[in-house]
């Protein structure tokens, strides 16, 4: 075991301090769904528990079942779940389980696009020999391509063994690393800082020494590869990777075979941080994941507590997220078409100070309402932080009146330029069906002509009240995925030019004092709204048993959380479905046939951000 002080000390377990009740399972589903109900009839005592829970389908399903389940969603027709979005696991090491019970719960998210359909998979996992700490279960990767590299960042933080899996390595943490983070008996840091008077307490003696060996590893060459070939490393320090990405590439002269992508190097464990930081702070990690679109992951973690605490905001709240989750939106764009451009395009500086200009304007109207410019923090649990200060209103309407030249602007520098076409047409192309099937989300799978948004297919925060075109393009290289970005950024305006016009008076934030904090004015003249805000900040709210999905069109793509509560003020599991990460997946099959400095444009069109690749 790691060599670091004690999480849980002897004080914070004495009786009468903790509520017995916590913590405590998620209840099982109840009711059911025409799905549920199809599903049932189908694999009968094979399905443990099937129903809908939180307003979602979920279905229990015994382990050696979970294939044929899979396949059964999958390839029938009134069904037609035909993607896997997301897959994690949760350790119920803490929970009151009985020792019969798995330990292990591995959880799928599959989706419909044709009948606007969401179902959650739950699966126990067996252990090997009787040993609960090696659960074991099978693998989906030959039924949906998708599930390869979520299945392996189980495998790495989680431990469990996926039979069948094609490629069982580790892809976040380095290989010789001897544990898995996101279990429950491991620790969430290297070791806490003591407080003490005296620096002879016995508690600094392993103060900042090294716990684990720090001897570098050679690594180790991909499978499939052949050193016959040129083997190139590119990253983790290559300026056109966007971040620590290395890419061990295998050539033929010019030509690319094949390409591994090797992760983990900005590696941050917001996943373990917030399974032990109380809800209502974990709003500010959120953040750092894309540290391009800290708005929307504000919005998509709140948005996930909310539909677990039943809460309902108000309007107001609602218009100005969307009005802020839209322009980070288009700020998300214009840095992806700065930097893409300057990556494989003459034009590249030009068009780079033009976006960064207009960037800049945003980022001002962030700094407006929240008085930061990156680490935003301005979406709440409840509602924003703030209300609209008095000059954003027209200081918003000056931006988006002049926007809509500036993307002329740029189409005009670059869209019909031959240098950019011949870079980007017929680069990178991934066909309708390898899209679906690999679970690629946001405008990699619209620019291979699959029409979904979750704003418009699965509305959510309001977006059901808005009018606006989804673009969608068919040829699915990276020209089209370039079209798709073009025309999505045209559409927020779009979108916030209703919001403006449909902006109500009222609250910014849920009326709730066990939600919300007071208004600091009650705080001087209503001793119950100190007694609240004293509670808030110092124990934060408990969040019923239970756990919950929730997913949101990003900038890149689907961004998603799923949350598991024990009914206590912290997340139990807190899983992150970084779109990324799963959009990166789709990098070998991109690059194989073209040449090495289609790379760039690839990575360039696939749109990554490495802080919510590693997360």
């Amino acid at each position: 075991m790691l060599n670091v002080s004690p999480r849980y000390r002897e004080y914070e377990t004495l009786p009468g301090i903790n509520d017995p009740s916590i913590p405590a399972l998620a209840p099982l589903p109840t009711g059911e769904s025409e799905d549920t109900k199809q599903i049932v009839e189908r694999f009968g005592e094979d399905i443990i528990a099937a129903g809908l829970h939180n307003g979602q389908q979920v279905v229990y399903v015994k382990p050696e079942k979970i294939v044929e389940l899979a396949n059964f969603v999958k390839n029938e027709p009134s069904l037609g779940y035909e993607a896997l979005i997301d897959v994690t696991t949760i350790d119920r090491l803490k929970l009151p389980i009985s020792s019969e019970d798995a330990r292990f719960q591995t959880v799928y998210q599959l989706r419909s696009y044709g009948r606007k359909q969401h179902l959650m998979i739950v699966t126990p996992n067996p252990s090997i020999d009787g040993d609960p700490a090696k659960p074991t279960v099978a693998s989906l990767a030959s039924v949906f391509e998708g599930a390869i590299w979520p299945e392996r960042e189980v495998l790495d933080l989680m431990g469990v063994t996926f039979e069948g899996h094609p490629d069982p390595r580790r892809i976040l943490m380095p290989n010789h690393w001897p544990y898995h983070p996101l279990r429950k008996n491991i620790p969430v840091g290297g070791e806490e800082v003591p407080f003490t008077l005296t620096w002879s307490d016995p508690e600094f003696e392993t103060l900042g020494k090294q716990i684990l060996p720090s001897e570098s590893v050679s690594p180790l060459l991909p499978p499939g590869m052949d050193r016959q070939n040129l083997i190139l490393n590119m990253g983790p320090h290559h300026p056109s990777t966007h971040g620590v990405l290395r890419l061990v590439v295998e050539l033929d002269g010019e030509t690319v075979i094949n390409v591994d992508p090797d992760l983990g190097y900005l590696h941050s464990g917001f996943e373990k941080s917030g399974e032990s930081k109380r809800y209502k702070d974990f709003v500010y990690y959120s953040d750092r994941m894309d540290y391009l679109s800290p708005m929307s992951n504000n919005l998509g973690y709140c948005l996930t507590v909310e539909k677990l605490l039943g809460v309902d905001i108000p309007e107001r709240a609602k218009v100005i997220r969307v009005i802020m989750v839209e322009l980070q939106r288009i700020a998300s764009h214009l840095f992806w078409l700065g930097t893409h451009v300057m990556d494989v395009s003459g034009t590249g500086m030009a068009v780079m100070m033009y976006v960064t200009r207009e960037r800049e304007r945003i980022l001002d109207l962030f700094e407006m309402v929240c008085g930061a410019r990156l680490t935003v923090s301005y979406i709440r649990i409840g509602g924003v932080w703030k209300d609209l200060p008095p000059a954003f209103i027209s200081t918003l309407r000056d931006l988006i009146a002049v926007l809509p030249g500036y993307f002329d602007d740029y189409e005009a520098m670059v869209t019909s330029g031959p240098v950019w076409q011949e870079r980007l047409e017929g680069i990178g192309k991934i066909t309708r069906a390898e899209a679906i099937n690999m679970g690629l989300t946001g405008p990699m799978l619209r620019g291979s002509g699959v029409d979904w948004d979750l704003r418009r297919d699965m509305p959510y925060g309001g977006y059901e009240n808005y009018d606006f075109k989804v673009p969608v393009e068919t040829a699915g290289d990276c020209y089209a995925r370039y079209l798709v970005r073009i025309e999505e950024m045209r559409q927020c305006v779009r979108i916030i030019e209703q919001a403006l016009k449909n902006l109500p008076d009222g609250l910014f934030r849920v009326d709730d004092r066990k939600v919300s904090l007071p208004p600091r004015a009650e705080l001087d003249v209503s001793m119950e709204a100190l007694i609240h805000h004293f509670k808030l900040m110092t124990e934060g709210f408990r969040v019923a048993p239970g756990m919950v999905y929730q997913g949101i069109e990003g900038s890149k793509g689907e961004l998603g959380y799923f949350i598991v509560s024990d009914g206590s003020a912290i997340p139990y599991r807190l899983h992150v479905r970084g779109p990324s990460f799963n959009n990166l997946y789709a990098i070998s099959q991109m690059c194989r046939g073209h040449t090495l400095s289609d790379v760039v444009t690839n990575i360039g069109s696939t749109d990554i951000v490495l802080g919510e690749v590693d997360r």
